[in-house]
């Protein structure tokens, strides 16, 4: 039996129940309302980091010292609000799948929710002077995807909470002769008041905790068993695993996992490049140009190979023409288009090779590395964006063998991926075939008799 019958046979029946069920659906739904947002913004990001010898030089000159800040106000202005269009979609759309509820009212709520949750304050440290709290702001990073997790989970509470007391009819309703609009304003007022309640006392919890907030909470409970383990190779399988379980839960697992241990990386690329300067050996593998250049081709989850596939082999008109999309992207390193286009967001279909393929990278690489088949990372500073084959050679100090690592390594991502991304493929093909069917036959019975 292959291993693509076994997936449809056995993996396949248990992700379509999961994948069925109203809150699953009701997140990648919502979640994708942040896809031409991304894309948008992946394409300026591009363009800012773009690795062309003598690009940002000449940027520079044409356009001043800041070009590269101003060209990053899209990416800032679509990537920085992630969370907040999330927890609007997000309710939106699982108030639709029960029907009795405004979407529009539930989208607000949660929106208003999500922002509760939100410490209104943060640290800012003068060119000269100590640093200091500023009341009054809400910190850019908690409204994009580093607080998605938190607005997955106020949004589906938020509209819970709403369906639970509306079903109990502990509503103010109007009379008839109002004004739609006024009328519904007035059915929210109940139902927005018990929201808000339950949040305000989970903040204040919270609050009351070491912790803070809910944000510190979840970055201080992963990042303190990180900070020990990021240079070695069962940290470097834990970090990845933890990335990739992260992600697929709708938390930016790099922003979380990776700000304890890259202060490690970075001190072990220094000390790389200071022995490659000199002409000796070059002292550690794991570095931030490791796991950039060779764990994650195509961005996290080293996606290159899904989008190929994607890009080549898809018989749904609609993974097609999301490959043909996010393969730009794909190109220099950036996920996003991917994460949140298919999505890989709480899709159970595709979690297994999310997390398998970066693990048996950090396995395949580290080793290839450690035995000297492949020149170890030279402490070489490239932009995450430097296409593969490229990178590699150069991250290396000119080595070949870093490309010919990257291309083994793309090889396997498409072993892994190639069942996973058929069986979906295959699902979404049966879909799109149904749909156009059903379509046809209306039309045909929307025909009069001659």
């Amino acid at each position: 039996m292959s291993k693509t019958t076994l997936i449809e046979r056995y993996v396949m029946p248990v992700a379509l129940k999961i994948a069925g069920q109203k809150h699953v659906l009701s997140v990648r739904d919502g979640i994708i309302l942040n896809m031409p947002f991304m894309l948008i913004g992946s394409f300026f990001l591009i363009f800012a980091y773009l690795p062309v010898p003598g690009y940002a030089d000449m940027m520079t000159h044409l356009f001043g010292d800041v070009w590269r800040d101003k060209m990053l106000y899209p990416v800032k202005a679509t990537y920085d609000i992630m969370a907040l269009i999330s927890s609007f979609g997000i309710a939106y759309r699982l108030a639709e799948k029960y029907r009795t509820l405004d979407p529009l009212t539930a989208g607000a709520m949660s929106l208003v929710a999500f922002v509760m949750t939100i410490p209104q304050s943060t640290m800012f440290t003068p060119v000269h002077g100590a640093a200091e709290v500023v009341k009054g702001v809400i910190p850019v990073s908690l409204v994009g995807s580093q607080g998605l997790f938190v607005a997955i989970v106020i949004s589906l509470l938020s509209t819970e909470i709403y369906r639970f007391v509306t079903n109990r009819n502990l509503v103010i309703r109007m009379p008839d002769g109002v004004p739609p609009a006024v009328a519904k304003s007035f059915l929210a007022l109940v139902p927005g008041f018990c929201v808000l309640a339950v949040v305000l006392a989970l903040r204040l919890a919270v609050e009351a905790s070491p912790f803070g907030d809910i944000n510190s909470m979840i970055a201080t409970l992963i990042g303190i068993p990180m900070h020990h383990v990021g240079g070695t190779l069962p940290g470097m399988i834990i970090s990845v695993i933890l990335i990739g379980i992260l992600w697929t839960l709708g938390l930016h697992g790099d922003a979380i996992v990776l700000v304890f241990i890259q202060p490690v990386w970075l001190s072990n690329m220094a000390e790389n490049l200071t022995a490659f300067q000199s002409g000796l050996p070059i002292p550690h593998i794991i570095t931030q140009q490791f796991y950039d250049l060779w764990i994650a081709p195509g961005g996290t989850g080293a996606l290159l190979g899904l989008v190929i596939f994607m890009v080549f082999r898809s018989r749904s008109a609609q993974m097609k023409q999301l490959g043909k999309i996010a393969a730009p992207a794909a190109l220099f390193n950036i996920s996003e288009p991917m994460v949140f286009g298919i999505p890989l967001v709480m899709n159970p279909y595709f979690f297994l090779p999310f997390i398998l393929t970066p693990v048996l990278l950090v396995i395949v690489t580290y080793t290839s590395m450690a035995t000297g088949l492949v020149a170890p990372p030279a402490g070489i500073a490239l932009p995450f964006t430097t296409p593969i084959f490229i990178s590699g050679y150069l991250a290396t100090g000119g080595h070949i063998s870093g490309t010919v690592l990257q291309a083994v390594n793309l090889g396997i991502s498409l072993v892994i991926y190639y069942p996973f991304f058929r069986a979906w493929d295959k699902l979404k093909a049966k879909e799109e075939h149904a749909s156009q069917t059903k379509e046809s036959a209306e039309t045909i019975a929307g025909i009069p008799n001659a």
